[in-house]
């Protein structure tokens, strides 16, 4: 029995994500995401001004008469969104968590999926998988999807992108375009990132909170404790040189993380707890249409 709370959640969001949705249709989401390629359709008679290459000699030794094979593009898309539901995605200082920010993200790009008539897949993972939700179509599926990303109790509490991305390429056999939905507090997964790349669209979507740029200055002994390992640490909230510090730390921490997506030729679309996540989204479809 699914509670009446979450029950409740889905609603909204379905709601207010509705909308949201229809601004991302606009974006040209369905000619940035192309289907698979070109399937055949059928064989018919040649016509003067066809393609040789394209004479089916089978069909043409069997009539007599020269054939040319058809072909149709496939429309059809398979996205698969993976969902890192680590304790660090509970942090949120400006009202709203990098996990609801999340959700919502992964809400509109499976209702956005679906009403293009795409298959949609989940990977909700941690420091392990915890859940797959193999790739269907239809508005239910898209409702169960969100359901399990909102209901769903994590086991573990760190990072393992490098594992998310090994399990994709076993459960996914064809290609797809992926969402990868994470804070990406994690190390050592890029060369799992290429590999999933060659056989996937992969699509970084990187949420952050300002506190983890930037260190406000609080007169104050601060102890903070990391919401994936639990250690603890006692900081002087009030040192120039501790938020000086931190915030060139963590700007070489991104500056490395978008490097590695560069080269590999993965885009990156930056999300934040204290700023409307929809715009760059639709902006990053309208920038993808401008370069293909």
């Amino acid at each position: 029995m699914i509670p009446k709370e979450i029950l409740d959640k889905v609603r909204r969001i379905q709601i207010l994500t509705s909308r949201m949705v229809t601004d991302v249709m606009s974006g040209h989401y369905e000619s940035v995401f192309r289907g698979r390629g070109m399937e055949f359709s059928e064989v018919r008679p040649y016509q003067v001004g066809d393609d040789v290459r394209a004479i089916d000699w089978n069909v043409t030794a069997r009539t007599g008469e020269a054939h040319v094979k058809e072909y149709v593009e496939e429309r059809e898309l398979t996205v698969m969104i993976l969902f890192d539901a680590s304790t660090s995605l509970d942090v949120g200082t400006h009202g709203r968590t990098k996990r609801e920010i999340a959700a919502e993200l992964c809400a509109v790009l499976a209702f956005t999926a679906v009403r293009n008539n795409d298959k949609v897949g989940l990977i909700v993972f941690t420091d392990r998988i915890e859940l797959f939700v193999p790739p269907k179509k239809g508005k239910r599926h898209v409702l169960r999807v969100i359901r399990e990303i909102l209901a769903h109790e994590a086991e573990g509490r760190g990072t393992d992108i490098r594992q998310a991305l090994e399990y994709l390429s076993r459960v996914t056999r064809r290609k797809s375009v992926t969402f990868l939905v994470s804070d990406f507090m994690d190390q050592g997964y890029e060369k799992d990132l290429s590999i999933a790349n060659s056989k996937h669209d992969l699509v970084a979507m990187a949420i952050g909170d300002p506190a983890e740029f930037e260190f406000e200055r609080i007169p104050a002994l601060i102890d903070l404790v990391d919401a994936e390992s639990g250690a603890e640490l006692r900081i002087d909230g009030w040192s120039l040189a501790l938020r000086k510090g931190y915030a060139r730390s963590s700007a070489e921490d991104r500056a490395r993380r978008d490097e590695a997506f560069r080269r590999r030729g993965i885009d990156t679309v930056e999300l934040r707890t204290d700023r409307d996540y929809v715009r760059p989204l639709i902006n990053y479809f309208r920038d993808r249409e401008r370069r293909a």
